[in-house]
């Protein structure tokens, strides 16, 4: 992996260079590719590696705010501002304004350049619905953080003179990147050429990208249980048919190496060399003892030798001393908390956007829900596969036995509820944490207590979104007020947080 990374370096260079001035939304109506055609297989390694996203976004939206407020990590810096429910412009509003620098750019000119070669009679369709299927996976997490966001025009200054996209209503955004996985996932075609290497995720596999397109499917399905459950079943129904992951082998992650070179290296694992403030959530590591979950001593350690004991959320480092009972001039032994196995946050760690463990549990829901199958198997193998996950996909030492799995099933037998569903479908998610933090909005498991954290802008709720980023108050004024009004959402910023986007029905 680490050649191919070398091979395609210089490449990719081309790529950020030509795309580097690009640095708002609006600024799209320059020809980013005129001086030459980029290979399609470099746009898409280039891509994949994009999405998958450097420091900056995955510091900021990533770890300071979801894994924060879905309690999987703590913090006591008040930068650290989803542990606090505080609002920061930059942090929340990161992810989107770098997707719509680059990502969505490139996206939109690969699909282009593969339709106009479709058209002109080349072999492209697997080309083209792997980029489409990564395509949806790059915007649903954009929509499912904001909400109302720019989608059918997005990119398209350049290509259509759209400087100033109009922000599409989530429930169209969903309509369409579910049209667009079922007729990505029915273009594949055996016969003719893949990316090959090129293509990081699958290595070109095309049976895999179809399972990850159906399993998208299931996962968009379900976010609509209560907004739209005749939908949601609908679609369901159609990605179980049409065939989803069925081993850990098939989890959609992009890979990374160690070194230098900018965006190979993950970006999670660059946030844990510069930052060591961020421990184990009390909440994560509290619901793991009190299960006798055997994950606990894999993805976790304590650093000063002692019993796990996990960083409660919401504090500050004058703060927590109160809640220790420690005297305010004690000095804090940080040690003390729990942190995260470091072997699973290195620069060469892979990135991950499905675990097939999450797949197993939206089964189970659905069987619950009488939408076919056995909710008792496919709980089962969800927590199988969870328990296995980090060693299986990031490094050995956080392998679990499977004698271990025996003994947490038997002692814990699924007894029917959603809620069991939900807490293991938490668990699960655990450093895929954009999806952690939508799924519990979604499901409203586990039952999380919020934190009442000093001069909170949410009235001490857990944020139902992140905020808008504050340059598009500038970049597209008129375009970000038509979204706000018909989201019945205020004009200030910081006061975004806890509006309920479309799918997130209370």
């Amino acid at each position: 992996m680490k050649n191919i990374f070398k091979k395609l370096f210089l490449s990719l260079l081309v790529l950020a260079f030509a795309l580097q001035s690009c640095d708002d939304f609006g600024d799209t109506n320059i020809d980013p590719l005129s001086a030459n055609e980029i290979n399609p297989d470099f746009q898409f390694s280039f891509l994949q590696l994009r999405v998958s996203g450097e420091r900056y976004e995955n510091w900021r939206t990533v770890l300071i705010y979801s894994s924060t407020m879905i309690q999987h990590l703590a913090a006591l810096p008040t930068y650290w501002s989803g542990d606090k429910y505080l609002y920061n412009a930059q942090y929340s509003g990161s992810l989107m304004e770098r997707c719509y620098q680059q990502q969505v750019l490139q996206s939109v000119d690969l699909i282009n350049t593969l339709e106009n070669k479709l058209a002109a009679g080349e072999e492209v369709a697997n080309k083209l619905a792997a980029a489409r299927i990564w395509r949806v996976a790059m915007f649903h997490r954009i929509t499912d953080l904001y909400g109302d966001v720019p989608y059918s025009e997005a990119g398209k200054a350049y290509l259509e003179g759209i400087d100033f996209p109009s922000y599409d209503p989530q429930s169209e955004i969903y309509a369409d990147m579910l049209k667009e996985l079922e007729e990505a996932c029915a273009q594949f075609d055996a016969g003719q050429p893949t990316y090959g290497s090129a293509d990081f995720i699958y290595g070109g596999d095309i049976d895999k990208w179809k399972k990850y397109g159906y399993s998208l499917m299931l996962r968009l399905g379900m976010r609509m249980t209560k907004v739209d459950p005749t939908a949601a079943e609908s679609w369901v129904k159609k990605a179980i048919a049409g065939g989803v992951m069925d081993s850990q082998d098939d989890s959609a992650k992009v890979p990374h190496t160690d070194g230098p070179e900018g965006i190979n290296r993950n970006g999670i694992g660059e946030v844990w060399l510069a930052d060591n403030s961020q421990k184990m959530s009390k909440t994560f590591i509290d619901w793991m003892e009190a299960n006798n979950d055997p994950r606990l001593d894999a993805i976790s350690y304590v650093p000063n030798g002692t019993a796990q004991k996990g960083l409660p959320n919401g504090y500050d480092a004058t703060t927590i001393k109160e809640f220790l009972g420690l005297d305010p001039t004690a000095e804090l032994d940080m040690g003390q908390f729990s942190a995260v196995n470091t072997s699973l946050v290195t620069t060469a760690s892979p990135m991950i956007f499905m675990f097939y463990s999450e797949v197993e549990f939206l089964l189970a829901e659905a069987a619950a829900r009488g939408w076919g199958g056995d909710a008792a198997t496919h709980y089962n193998a969800g927590v199988r596969a969870a328990m296995k996950q980090y060693g299986d996909l990031f490094d050995a030492s956080a392998a679990v036995a499977d004698a271990d799995v025996d003994a947490y099933l038997a002692a814990h037998p699924f007894d029917g509820s959603m809620r069991m569903i939900g807490q293991q479908h938490w668990a699960a998610n655990f450093l895929n944490e954009y999806e952690a933090y939508a799924n519990y909005r979604r499901s409203g498991f586990p039952e999380l207590v919020p934190v009442d954290y000093p001069g909170n802008v949410t009235s001490g709720k857990i944020p139902r979104r992140l905020a808008y980023f504050e340059g598009e108050r500038a970049n597209n004024p008129d375009k970000l007020d038509e979204a706000l009004q018909r989201q019945g959402m205020p004009s200030a910023f910081n006061q975004m947080l806890t509006v309920p986007m479309w799918w997130d029905k209370q």
